[in-house]
């Protein structure tokens, strides 16, 4: 009988402060959620209630167009395929909604990258939803697709009742929930992101300029979705992109629209500027060793299998430290390359990353003498 445990290994780290930027002392933001991300780096720059639930809103159709892309590379449906206006999608989503619509004409067909580019430029309520009965026949069943996705996904913290994120009890999503989908969206589906950027959309001769007004103020931002409830206020995700820097940020509970604005530019200033790389460790660094239980060796090294980066501020007054994380003992046999871990960095208090460890080398299955004094060791570590 095996008993399995989690090991945890404290390391400290001790470096000094890296050069060129400006100091962020007394940073703070406006929002009641805030999560700020390093995209080459994957540090946490800057996180409040980040994974506290909040109204999804127009940030629901991030999800909406996760679905629609998944569905394009697929080739389940394509660029091309037209689907029907209905009258459901024309007066809850169109133009007598009186809500941001693409002003797609009852009973007509759209092709689906325009239905796109309806979501991605204008937030369009009723693209939303023809989307949605095109591809699933109700938006009840498109829900249910967008659930599923963000299991996949891992995005514990949403939910969705509708295509469109108008006001719905079901509709639930967190800060650190949208950065990973932003992710997502970017990473896997780059030929499609790229709706998000466009200045401009026109459809049933109407000209309507993109309702993100970050992307059209030179600030390197590239998407994604604003959106607004009335119980958690005013929000955003966004993607932005300087000088090969990438960044997500995903804010919410900001009062008005000017305070979006102001908090979202401040914020990626002081994302951008405020921080430097510090590489930790080199790829295949031996991090920690591992103990092995039925093996001809008794530990094994745990190794990164990428340079490790963080960013941390100018003048650095915290100290540096990370957890190696692995389910005590590992079971052999072991392979080379085999990931048994995480190493968790933080900055004093501040949650920075997490890196997947990998094991350094092979070990065989031990002799029956050796695997059954391992068993004996476990056992007395378990009751101790």
């Amino acid at each position: 009988m095996s008993f399995r445990s989690l090991a945890i290994l404290l390391l400290s780290l001790v470096l000094g402060s890296p050069a060129g930027a400006q100091t962020p002392d007394a940073f703070d933001s406006k929002a009641k959620q805030v999560y700020l991300v390093d995209s080459g780096t994957g540090t946490v720059l800057f996180a409040r209630k980040e994974t506290e639930p909040v109204t999804a809103a127009s940030l629901a159709k991030a999800m909406t167009l996760a679905v629609a892309f998944k569905a394009l590379k697929a080739g389940e449906v394509s660029l091309q395929t037209s689907y029907p206006v209905s009258e459901h999608a024309w007066r809850t989503g169109g133009a007598p909604s009186r809500t941001a619509t693409m002003f797609a004409a009852l009973k007509s067909e759209v092709p689906v990258e325009s239905l796109i580019r309806g979501v991605a430029v204008q937030a369009a309520n009723d693209a939303c939803i023809i989307l949605a009965e095109g591809m699933a026949g109700s938006e009840a069943a498109f829900a249910a697709r967008m659930n599923a996705e963000a299991q996949a996904l891992g995005l514990s913290q949403s939910r969705f009742a509708n295509a469109t994120g108008l006001p719905d009890p079901g509709n639930k999503t967190s800060m650190r929930d949208l950065v990973g989908l932003a992710r997502h969206l970017r990473e896997t589906y780059p030929e499609y992101y790229r709706y998000y950027a466009e200045p401009e959309f026109e459809w049933n001769r109407i000209k309507q300029r993109n309702r993100n007004p970050l992307v059209g103020m030179n600030i390197g931002v590239d998407g994604l979705m604003f959106g607004f409830a009335e119980d958690s206020g005013y929000g955003l995700l966004a993607s932005v992109e300087r000088e090969g820097r990438r960044l997500y940020l995903a804010m919410s509970g900001l009062a008005n629209e000017k305070e979006r604005i102001d908090e979202a530019r401040r914020m990626i200033d002081w994302g951008m500027t405020a921080f430097g790389s510090k590489r930790l460790f080199k790829a295949g660094d031996t991090i920690a060793e591992a103990s092995v239980y039925g093996g001809s060796v008794h530990k094994v090294a745990l190794v990164t299998p990428a340079d490790v980066e963080v960013l941390l501020p100018v003048d650095n007054k915290e100290r540096l430290s990370a957890r190696v994380v692995y389910g005590w003992p590992l079971q052999a046999p072991i392979v080379p390359g085999q990931q048994v871990g995480v190493l968790r960095i933080w900055n004093g208090d501040q949650f920075l990353r997490e890196v997947p460890l990998q094991t350094a080398g092979a070990v065989e299955v031990g002799t029956l003498s050796s695997r059954a004094l391992d068993a004996l060791q476990e056992l007395l570590f378990f009751w101790l």
